[in-house]
């Protein structure tokens, strides 16, 4: 980031001394700070603590005769190499999507030609409601780059997702848009399962597993980050879509199956969904009630189709590489190799998500990686991190295949 100038915006929330960290952590790294301080960010940091730690002058008006007298608004704008709001209120957001420029901070940000990463923090009501996450979508749409708040206890004593992301992890970002990681995938598709599938009984029921989708959705986003077209397809989970992906919603293990086929052709597929195997094989139409004295109703199941199988199967829309999950109890690398071979996978991604490993639904994962060449176990990390690496073993495969 050496050489590089940001023009950081700081807006009015409790979260705007964060933005001091933030300067000083972007200094550290040879990178030029301008600050545009609005009139309500000034009632939580003050002007010469911008300017103290910047290095450089804090604009705030947007009539300042000095300024405007050479359109300083216009060269705010295009002299910075990023623009980062942080924080960002609701109230920022919302000038944003809607094109209001009444102060300097909202005119500068409409007249940008520069690329623009903004840093939420607010209530968790305020984060939630549908105007919030409605302008948000319309700034992602238009190209605006977010650093999604984490969850936790606030200033109003409320708890939930709204506080402002920690400045290492706004750093990062800040980072990878100034100096663009390489995309080793760009041009490649990768089609992705994730979560678990929905088999119903009746109206009302249904048969799944403990899925959360954490690691399909992160190896997803993974895969988006170096560059490759992602298509995701996942059944019903409770966490965000990755960013940068195009998402095909399911239910059930035939529906995945039909997605996928649909997808292709890919590049590479990684089917780490939790697919139930079984289905029951007369749905009811009504709900199943319950009577008294009657025994309860006999559920008769049938197999679901194998999609990972079906898609590794040989011919000429099967993926280059195809990567299979074993989720096991017992017996993991026994049945890991057996798997290998029965699907006609490349590599199998083993774990253990016996109940005391807490894997199944957890944020971390401990995986080993099965193929022809032999097994290599890997640390228990963060799902995250094994999405990251699951990837860049996928570039180096997939350019060694293409070599």
């Amino acid at each position: 980031m050496a050489g590089k100038r940001v023009l950081l915006i700081v807006s009015g929330g409790i979260a705007a001394y964060k933005a001091l960290e933030l300067i000083r952590l972007l200094r550290k790294q040879g990178c030029g700070v301008t600050c545009v301080l609005t009139g309500n960010g000034a009632q939580f940091v003050t002007p010469l603590s911008l300017q103290a730690l910047s290095e450089s002058k804090v604009y705030s008006d947007l009539f300042s005769l000095t300024d405007e007298s050479e359109m300083g608004h216009i060269q705010l704008s295009r002299a910075a190499d990023l623009l980062v709001v942080a924080p960002a209120t609701a109230n920022i957001l919302a000038k944003m999507a809607g094109g209001l420029a009444d102060d300097l901070a909202s005119t500068v940000l409409l007249a940008t030609d520069k690329p623009v990463l903004v840093a939420p923090a607010m209530n968790v009501r305020m984060w939630l409601h549908p105007a919030t996450q409605a302008n948000l979508a319309t700034l992602r749409q238009r190209g605006v780059q977010v650093i999604e708040p984490t969850e936790g206890a606030m200033a109003c004593n409320e708890y939930g997702p709204g506080r402002l992301a920690e400045p290492p992890e706004i750093l990062a970002a800040i980072g990878s848009l100034l100096a663009p990681a390489p995309h080793p995938l760009a041009g490649r598709h990768a089609l992705v399962t994730s979560g678990p599938t929905h088999e119903p009984i009746d109206p009302v029921r249904y048969l799944a597993n403990r899925s959360s989708g954490r690691q399909g959705h992160a190896i997803a986003a993974a895969l988006a980050d170096l560059g490759a077209r992602v298509t995701l397809v996942t059944g019903p989970v409770g966490i965000a879509d990755p960013p940068g992906v195009t998402v095909r919603r399911v239910e059930t293990a035939r529906q995945m199956l039909d997605a996928c086929q649909s997808a292709l052709p890919a590049d590479v597929a990684v089917f780490a969904a939790a697919v139930a195997d079984w289905r029951v094989e007369h749905e009811s139409a009504g709900k199943i009630k319950k009577q008294s004295g009657v025994a309860p109703p006999v559920l008769s199941l049938t197999p679901n189709p194998d999609i990972l199988a079906t898609i590794a199967a040989a011919g000429p829309l099967r993926p280059r590489l195809v990567i299979g999950f074993a989720a096991e109890t017992s017996d993991l690398m026994q049945n890991a190799q057996a798997k290998l071979k029965r699907k006609n996978a490349d590599w199998i991604v083993a774990n253990d998500v016996s109940p005391d490993t807490g894997i199944m639904g957890g944020a971390e994962n401990a995986v080993s990686i099965v193929s022809a060449d032999g097994i290599e176990t890997w640390p228990r990390l963060a799902k995250d991190d094994v999405a990251r690496r699951l990837a860049q073993r996928i570039v180096a495969t997939l350019h060694g295949a293409l070599a």
